[in-house]
């Protein structure tokens, strides 16, 4: 018996990256493709040393695309998150960033055709029924990956790719404030319970004893702060219903403060198990929807706007812009996101399968 090759193409999306499949190339049952993807990326080990991880969440996800039967939906993006110390698959969130490279990806394997100068690519989250829309430069009918934008937390420029967020309140739950409080109070530190794209506990880092302005790897030598957030984020998944979160991902963690640097709102997002070195895409729609919501967490810290306002929210390594736009005319409504956001297509060929998983 031999490796089993499978076709893949690996690829940078926004900051993080990781290899992009057809889904039909994998196995249908959720086991053994959870075995096939630990198998991929090495999971199991810090170094991921025996697979294409890179010992990072952000470096550790996986996307998987096929042709959509929904009408108007022309990709349906079915994302895994691979963990990297442990042999373990979520399939429950989705990832903004690495939807950045779903659109370029889609066109590089021929699900989608490209149409003129900029291609929309209409796109369903599998994982949480999302819709989303990329705009794609295809001059030529060629991906372009080149030019002029930077996007901090990433190296030199490249093209845009923008993406417009549609229907992303209560991505999960079915509710901005799952809990129906723009507030709760857990174990004495109040939090605001907000799913917007995401679901996420967003509490003030002066609470949990940081200023919120710390990097990545300060944060993640505090093994005491992540011991006490964990022991909310578990409270926190259950009044959201979602359940026992203890193997998930989900909700994430957002720990934020007044801004120091020119933006709207300082922000340390988490994956919750480390630091994310930036800020997830998704994380940002439901800090932003947490900042101008009134009455939760953010109030007092963050500086805001009237609709449609261009959020700009600090995190380690800069500052991520999320285009929003919301409602107050009958108490408040989050009405949509949008980021521009960059990638690149890294390489392509065959990831082996050892012997004995397919």
């Amino acid at each position: 018996m031999t490796q089993t090759p499978i076709p893949y193409l690996f690829m940078r999306g926004g900051t993080s990256r990781g290899p992009y499949f057809r889904r039909s190339d994998l196995p249908e049952d959720r086991g053994k493709l959870a075995e096939v993807l630990m198998a991929v990326m090495g999971a199991g080990n810090p170094r991921n040393i025996d697979g294409l991880g890179g010992g990072n969440a952000v470096t550790t996800k996986v996307v998987m695309l096929s042709v959509s039967e929904e009408p108007d939906v022309d990709v349906d993006y079915f994302f895994a998150q691979v963990a990297v110390e442990k042999r373990e698959v979520d399939f429950k969130p989705t990832c903004g960033n690495m939807l950045v490279g779903v659109g370029p990806a889609a066109i590089e394997m021929g699900l989608v055709a490209p149409k003129g100068d900029v291609t929309p690519v209409r796109i369903r989250a599998v994982n949480t029924g999302a819709l989303v829309e990329a705009e794609v430069q295809t001059p030529g009918g060629q991906v372009r990956y080149a030019g002029d934008l930077a996007i901090d937390g990433v190296p030199g420029t490249a093209a845009p790719v923008a993406l417009n967020f549609m229907e992303v309140t209560g991505s999960q739950t079915g509710a901005m404030f799952p809990t129906g409080n723009p507030i709760d109070v857990i174990d004495g530190i109040e939090v605001s319970l907000v799913d917007v794209a995401m679901p996420m506990m967003i509490a003030r880092a002066v609470d949990l004893g940081i200023t919120g302005h710390e990097s990545q790897e300060e944060l993640d030598a505090m093994p005491a702060l992540f011991a006490r957030f964990e022991a909310l984020r578990l409270k926190a998944g259950e009044r959201m219903g979602l359940g026992d979160v203890t193997k998930s991902v989900v909700p994430k963690v957002g720990l934020i403060a007044a801004p120091r640097a020119g933006g709207h709102l300082a922000a340390r997002y988490f994956m919750p198990w480390t630091t994310h070195p930036t800020l997830a895409v998704t994380g940002s729609q439901c800090l932003a929807a947490c900042a101008l919501a009134p009455g939760t967490v953010a109030a007092g810290l963050a500086v805001t706007g009237a609709s449609p306002f261009e959020m700009q929210i600090e995190h380690p390594m800069g500052m991520m812009d999320v285009r929003v736009k919301y409602d107050t005319s009958d108490g408040f409504a989050f009405l949509s996101a949008g980021v521009t956001r960059t990638a690149r297509l890294i390489a392509r060929g065959e990831v082996m399968v050892p012997e004995g998983i397919l």
